[in-house]
């Protein structure tokens, strides 16, 4: 059953618009002629009323609304422990003002760098949305040139392509209205956390849909008049609320936070006391709540475990407006998409499909270019050959050498197929981190809890991990997933029980809170050679980098300009360069693009080491786990079966949740 949550609402309006209605009847008759006039300039007031558009909410998160001059900004989300969902609140205004005022100014000063043009060619009444002679240019660099935006009703997109290509400046282009919109399209950006506030969680998703909060306001005012043009302008917001099914707006917002992991009472925690994965699930649940013509998630998984990914899945394959994803993960592109757009060299390029499909159309494609392109350079070799040696002989010989030079002409003068260009690979590396006898590490009889009196995350756990191990951690949120790897890793310590560790080995734990050791002045060539003094030659330190798909630019350019996937990658070589001997690696693949987390699994499965991981992306699961763990109910329990059967029995259990919702 769904766990829901109280919150508080205006008066019944059922009741209040049945009663209201009973009021007028007693006197439309007398005044009749008079009331219809009223009646008349309210219908139009009215029209006028629904037709305004919300402006950008006070946290500047996303855009709602037709005309909305303010969007989202892109700033990168706190990272989320799954199961610690409370933040301190010490010094809470002035906290607040200080990071909303921060995230403001760091709006201003992205749209400041961007530039973009465009021409609007779909009709101006349509819900569809078609921009030709799209052009982006960020910090003086041309990342659209020309191309072609096409949006249509019903169908989702998934927007892929490398790191720094300017996906999310695409989406926040979009969302600012610096491109050419229908003013009628109303759109929502997510892009980063719900700001801290005394709000609780289920009233900051029931308030992002202003057109209904504005009306049941409206009406607790009107509820106070007697007159009857109050009473008429009551009942034509009682019939625009019941049009919104304004009466299932709490449960509506209960069942979003329940399916992102909100349990009832986490549903009415002031949301400055969650951390900023939490603060971003509420963000999620707000962008699902108020069903936008455009609505864009950029890397919507990002602070979701498993069995979240699994709901928001079925959750936006329902969707019925327009939907952009940009997403690394390939198995939930595969889910939810209709239509993939390829960022690339400038373009915009479109495929018909789920991400699956799009690999196999795009390989037939390039197949087929390169077939074209190897004829077509055969035929001019022939030629130019032919030419050559004929070109000056006999007049007959003369003329066919003349006639296959302006054969040559003309292929070159419509148009000569390119070779396919592939991307540049991107390669992760991991160096032998030396043998280690076992047992390496042995887990005895440990309980966990996080304080006294605090419910225990786990009790009498007993296993071992070697340099063979290769496991992945799933369970639903809260389960203690990134908990068992701090212990592990020696990070907590247990309560009870023992955790004995090689004297020897060399642990690397990844997780999202590496990114806050990063000083963003430096370039990342200098932020790995102080990190690593013993490395005196800058070139070595650059092919270092340059292992993990960090050009030379990028390597001498501050690390506040990369994107937080390139900063990602300087992560991942600080902890490659320490050898360690067993990797623990929670989510891993936040904010890496599907290239990367190939190269990173194929790295992961050249490891002579030890793997924990913990991640949503049931892909690179399947690449690297040769086991499956579960954690749930203080245990941790090997699962029978791949990463895809745990998938389906989790869809099987949402799938009986939402049928017994529904009945």
């Amino acid at each position: 059953a769904i766990e829901t949550a109280s919150a508080a609402m205006p008066s019944d309006h059922k009741k209040k618009r049945a009663q209201a209605k009973k009021d007028a009847a007693k006197r439309k008759d007398a005044k009749k002629p008079l009331q219809q006039q009223q009646r008349d300039n309210e219908d139009e007031a009215g029209s006028a009323a629904g037709d305004e558009v919300p402006e950008t909410g006070p946290n500047g998160t996303e855009t709602v609304g037709a005309s909305s001059d303010n969007g989202a900004a892109a700033a990168s989300a706190s990272a989320d422990k799954d199961e610690d969902f409370m933040g301190s609140d010490d010094d809470m205004p002035s906290a607040l003002a200080s990071e909303i005022e921060t995230l403001n100014l760091l709006s201003d000063r992205v749209v400041a760098h961007r530039a973009c043009t465009s021409v609007l060619a779909s009709h101006p009444d349509a819900r569809d949305i078609q921009l030709i002679n799209l052009s982006i240019t960020f910090h003086g660099q041309e990342l659209l040139q020309d191309t072609k935006l096409e949006l249509n009703c019903g169908r989702r997109y998934g927007l892929i392509g490398l790191n720094g290509c300017g996906k999310s400046t695409l989406l926040a282009a979009l969302a600012n209205r610096e491109l050419q919109i229908q003013p009628h399209v109303d759109i929502f950006l997510l892009q980063r956390e719900m700001p801290p506030s005394d709000k609780t969680a289920i009233q900051c998703v029931m308030e992002v849909d202003e057109e209904r909060v504005r009306l049941e306001t409206e009406a607790e005012a009107l509820a106070l008049h007697e007159d009857q043009e109050s009473h008429d302008r009551l009942m034509d917001i009682y019939d625009r609320l019941e049009e919104l099914d304004a009466d299932k707006a709490a449960t509506r917002a209960a069942e979003l936070l329940h399916g992102l992991g909100f349990t009832a009472e986490m549903q009415n925690k002031q949301v400055k006391h969650f951390s900023g994965g939490w603060r971003m699930r509420i963000s999620l649940a707000r962008a699902l709540f108020v069903k936008p013509d455009l609505l864009m998630l950029d890397e919507p998984t990002n602070h979701l475990d498993l069995n979240a990914c699994v709901w928001l899945e079925e959750e936006l394959k329902q969707y019925k407006r327009i939907l952009v994803i940009i997403s690394h993960s390939q198995d939930f592109l595969n889910g939810v998409c209709t239509n993939i757009i390829h960022m690339r060299h400038k373009r915009l390029i479109y495929y018909g499909g789920n991400f699956d499909q799009y690999m196999q159309t795009r390989m037939e494609m390039e197949e087929n270019q390169m077939k074209r392109f190897k004829w077509e350079q055969g035929q001019i070799s022939n030629m130019r050959n032919y030419i050559a040696r004929f070109g000056h002989g006999s007049a007959k010989l003369a003329r066919q050498a003349q006639s296959k030079e302006k054969t040559l002409a003309k292929m070159v003068d419509k148009g000569l197929t390119d070779r396919v260009a592939h991307d540049k690979t991107v390669t992760f590396y991991f160096p032998d981190c030396g043998e280690i006898p076992p047992p390496v590490i042995m887990i005895q009889n440990v309980s966990f809890q996080y304080a006294p009196g605090k419910p225990f995350i786990y009790k009498d756990l007993d296993f071992g991990v070697d340099l063979d191990t290769r496991v992945a951690l799933v369970g639903p949120n809260g389960a203690g997933k990134s908990t068992l790897l701090k212990l592990i890793a020696g990070e907590l310590q247990p309560t009870d029980g023992l955790i004995r560790r090689h004297s020897h080995v060399r642990i690397g734990r990844y997780h999202q809170h590496l990114h806050e050791m990063l000083d963003i002045s430096l370039t990342s060539l200098d932020w790995m050679m102080r990190q690593f003094p013993e490395i005196t030659e800058r070139d070595e330190m650059r092919k270092i980098l340059g292992r993990y798909g960090l050009t030379g630019a990028q390597q001498v350019c501050p690390i506040r300009t990369l994107s937080d996937g390139q900063r990602c990658r300087i992560i991942f070589a600080w902890l490659a360069n320490k050898s360690p001997h067993m990797l623990l690696l929670d989510e891993p693949t936040n904010h890496l693009d599907i290239e990367t987390i190939d190269a990173l699994a194929e790295a992961i499965c050249e490891f002579q080491g030890g793997l924990l991981l913990v991640s949503h992306d049931f892909r690179l699961i399947q690449q690297v786990a040769e086991e499956i763990w579960e954690c749930n109910n203080c245990k941790v329990t090997k699962w029978e079966g791949d990463i895809f059967s745990y998938k389906e029995e989790l869809t099987k259990e949402i799938t009986k949740a939402n049928d017994a919702r529904m009945k």
